[in-house]
């Protein structure tokens, strides 16, 4: 019998996070740090609002394009929040999680051979995305001392004639790192002038912790060029309602909409219910999560000082990226041995790209609880570390005393 399988699909890395996820699930006393799931539940009056729209028997599918109340409510907060304004018949489409949208994006703007810059670290689904669009991703590594954010010169020097598409995936996953008004705007005069497309993933908007959230579609010239991504999972705890939406011009909302026809039909109908209510009455919600999730990032920012480790301070998302290198040892291997030996789950860095080599993600959408504990094992993993380093070395490690690291490479 012959190979039935899509060579192009067969090539395809799985993800870097799951993996862990999927150990440490079925690991008595185990204590994940790794997904990025909020440990919150959906608020109740969100939740309330899906249950009622059961009880109300609203099981029919919607509009392809989302219920209108959530596309106008959608536009309402845009333009409350991002001051942008879209148009809720034309201009918005609410997909299956951000995830969806990414993936209905790449395949209605690229043709084949076309490159997309791909700035990494970053989310694992941009990569396959664009190789499943027959697109050319082309990554631009971020880099530690310019606090893994996009700089003009990385961005120009990415740049080839086939370049046609920008993913900006900021407030970023997973250094945390936010990109602010000026420094996008250093960014817009070469994307005009390049004429390339940005999709811009904002599912991370509502964490940001110095200051407010800047979409780059509400700088001059830009809302034209750019597809702004967002959804309900992070910011409502709604991970498990599998919601999000995409806002952008008229000609690619168009070519998404027939692509999520055929692949979808629409989004869950009660979550898009419990969404309308979400985005009505949750700025509150919004706002105490954040506070606890600020919180939480001071907290491990602190202990990584106390352990020595560097860590680049993330202003946005809920994950802090920590600086392995002094252990001279491979991210994978330093993920490996910290979940068999203290049974505690990190993502190794180079699941979000090759330059996240030296580094982990470390999530704090969990307790504090479970944080303390976490980090009051990594802190032990850590002291086992370096006495054997110093023990390889003929010397004997001091309390406290940390080696100097390498300089990031990403």
């Amino acid at each position: 019998m012959r190979n039935f399988l899509s060579d192009k699909v067969v090539s395809l890395e799985p993800s870097g996070i799951r993996k862990f996820f999927d150990i440490v699930s079925e690991m008595p006393d185990a204590i994940s740090l790794g997904v990025g799931e909020p440990d919150f539940d959906t608020p109740w009056h969100v939740r309330e609002e899906g249950i009622y729209s059961l009880q109300k028997g609203r099981t029919f599918y919607t509009s392809n394009s989302g219920l209108m109340p959530l596309r106008e409510e959608i536009c309402r907060y845009l333009k409350r929040r991002m001051h942008v304004e879209y148009h809720p018949e034309r201009q918005v489409l609410v997909t299956v999680g951000g995830s969806e949208a990414i993936d209905l994006a790449l395949r209605a703007l690229l043709n084949p051979g076309d490159e997309v810059l791909i700035p990494q670290p970053s989310y694992v689904s941009y990569l396959p995305c664009t190789l499943l669009a027959d697109g050319v991703p082309v990554v631009i590594e971020l880099k530690e001392e310019n606090q893994f954010k996009l700089t003009r010169q990385e961005l120009l020097a990415a740049i080839t004639p086939r370049t046609k598409v920008l993913v900006l995936p900021f407030p970023n996953n997973p250094t945390g790192a936010v990109m602010t008004r000026e420094e996008l705007l250093e960014l817009t005069e070469v994307l005009q002038e390049k004429d390339i497309f940005v999709i811009s993933d904002e599912i991370y908007s509502e964490l940001a912790y110095n200051g407010t959230h800047t979409t780059i579609a509400s700088l001059p010239g830009m809302w034209e060029r750019t597809l702004l991504i967002n959804g309900f999972s992070k910011s409502y705890a709604m991970t498990g309602w599998r919601l999000g939406y995409a806002a952008g011009p008229e000609f690619l909302i168009e070519q998404m909409t027939k692509i999520h026809q055929y692949a979808i039909m629409c989004a869950p109908t009660n979550s898009q219910y419990a969404a309308v209510e979400a985005l009505r009455n949750g700025d509150r919600d919004i706002a105490e999560m954040r506070e606890a999730y600020d919180q939480r990032r001071r907290y491990l920012l602190h202990r990584f000082r106390n352990m020595g480790l560097p860590c680049f301070e993330p202003h946005g998302a809920f994950y802090c990226f920590p600086n392995i290198q002094r252990f001279g040892m491979s991210s994978e291997e330093f993920a490996s041995r910290f979940l068999q030996e203290e049974k505690v789950a990190v993502v190794p860095g180079t699941a979000f790209g090759r330059c996240g080599e030296g580094f982990i993600r470390v999530s704090y959408a969990y307790s504090l609880d479970n944080l303390r504990e976490a980090l009051d094992r990594m802190e032990r993993f850590v002291k086992r570390l370096d006495a054997e380093r110093a023990a390889e070395a003929g010397q004997t490690a001091q309390p406290g005393q940390a080696a100097k690291p390498e300089a990031g490479s990403c």
